[in-house]
Order: C-alpha cells, then sequence, then structure tokens
C-alpha cells in the first residue's frame, strides 16, 4: 500500500467517524429535548467533525521547514485551538490525545511512542494554557493573550521534549541538539505555534457563530 492509498484511507476513517458521532449526537438530541442534551448534542457534534478536519489537514498539508527539511509544518493543531475556545481546554486535550496517537500511527509511524509524546506534549500545553485563559474571560484581549502565551509554552516544551528525546531518538549527542535549538528548534516551532494561533484568531468567531446558528 502505498503512500496516497494511505491517505485516502485515513481521510474516510476520519471521516467515518465524524459521520458516526454526529448521527449519535443527532439521535441523543431527537430523543432527549432537554436544555442540558441539547448542549451535549452540539458539543459532541462539533467535536467529532473538528476531530475528523485536524486529522484531515494533519495528513494533506504538510510543508517542510527550509533549514531542516525533517521538521514539517501542518496546521491540525487548528480544529483543537478552535473547540478548546468553544469547549474549555480539558476537552482541547482531549482532542489533542487522539490526534496525537493518530499521527503517531500513520504520517509519523517512523518517530513512534516519541513522536505521539512530544506532539501530546507541545499541543497539551498550548491548549491548556491557552484554554485556561480565555475561558477567564471570552474577548479579544484575551483570546490574543491566550494565543500568544500557548504559542510561547508550546515553543518552551518542544525546547525541552527536543533536549530529552531527540538524542535518544538520533542517537545523537545532546550537545548537537543544543547547537540546533537557535538556528532550527525554537524558530520552527515559534512559526508553526504562531502561524496556527493567527489563524485561530483569523477564523474562530466563523466557526463559533456556525456551531451556534446550526444548534441555536
Amino acid at each position: 500500500m502505498n503512500i496516497a492509498e494511505e491517505h485516502i484511507i485515513i481521510a474516510v476513517i476520519a471521516g467515518i467517524i465524524a459521520v458516526a458521532l454526529t448521527v449519535t449526537a443527532i439521535v441523543l438530541k431527537l430523543r432527549h429535548r432537554m436544555p442540558d442534551r441539547a448542549t451535549n448534542t452540539k458539543k459532541i457534534t462539533t467535536l467529532s467533525v473538528m476531530s475528523a478536519l485536524s486529522i484531515v489537514l494533519m495528513i494533506l498539508i504538510r510543508i517542510p521547514f527550509p533549514p531542516a527539511p525533517f521538521l514539517e509544518y501542518d496546521p491540525a493543531d487548528i480544529p483543537i485551538l478552535i473547540s478548546t475556545f468553544l469547549f474549555g481546554p480539558w476537552w482541547g486535550l482531549i482532542m489533542t490525545a487522539a490526534v496525537s496517537v493518530i499521527q503517531g500511527i500513520t504520517v509519523s509511524s517512523s518517530s513512534g511512542i516519541i513522536g505521539i509524546i512530544m506532539h501530546f506534549a507541545a499541543t497539551g500545553g498550548f491548549v491548556i494554557v491557552a484554554g485556561l485563559i480565555y475561558t477567564r474571560g471570552k474577548n479579544i484581549k484575551r483570546a490574543i493573550i491566550a494565543l500568544v502565551a500557548g504559542t510561547l509554552v508550546q515553543t518552551a516544551l518542544m525546547v525541552l521534549m527536543n533536549l530529552i528525546f531527540t538524542p535518544i531518538f538520533m542517537s545523537t549527542p545532546v550537545e548537537t541538539v543544543i547547537g540546533m535549538l537557535i538556528p532550527v528548534i525554537i524558530p520552527f516551532n515559534l512559526i508553526k505555534a504562531g502561524v496556527n494561533a493567527i489563524l485561530t484568531f483569523v477564523v474562530y468567531k466563523f466557526v463559533s457563530r456556525s456551531v451556534s446558528a446550526l444548534f441555536d
């Protein structure tokens, strides 16, 4: 099975998951018309669709970082961050875990458990910090502070993760990894997290209004 076929299969699986969870949510809504059930329907449906979208974006968009082509940008974190702003950091963390595992057994399978841990730590740190800040007061100022703080935390965590895991994974001395921090690791993670933060800020209101219009 070639890479293209694997990507198609993964995308189909993501779509099936989204459809299955959406149908489940609709059934719950039809059977229970209480306000809290409606809220759960909205949450389950949105999270399932956003999780599937994150997986598809991870598969379809992968842009190598020119100074170090083994590092690739992907926008998979954007649906996770949007969901975090919509429903809170703990739901975002659950999405992060699911997407990290799927990435670790598909497009990044060569990195194995180390790749899963690093992705979960990086995106999870962003999600927790940004989510906690934004939920304390949902306004533009808070959103900007949350996304900037999340970007810095993700970058810092990736510095730490690379110092711990890269020498193990690549059989490279720690000194070599330290030498890569300023020219490669820090700029890449600042750019990746920063681009995802900016795009999240740009599209969040549109997604939020669309979700409200669909369910309210």
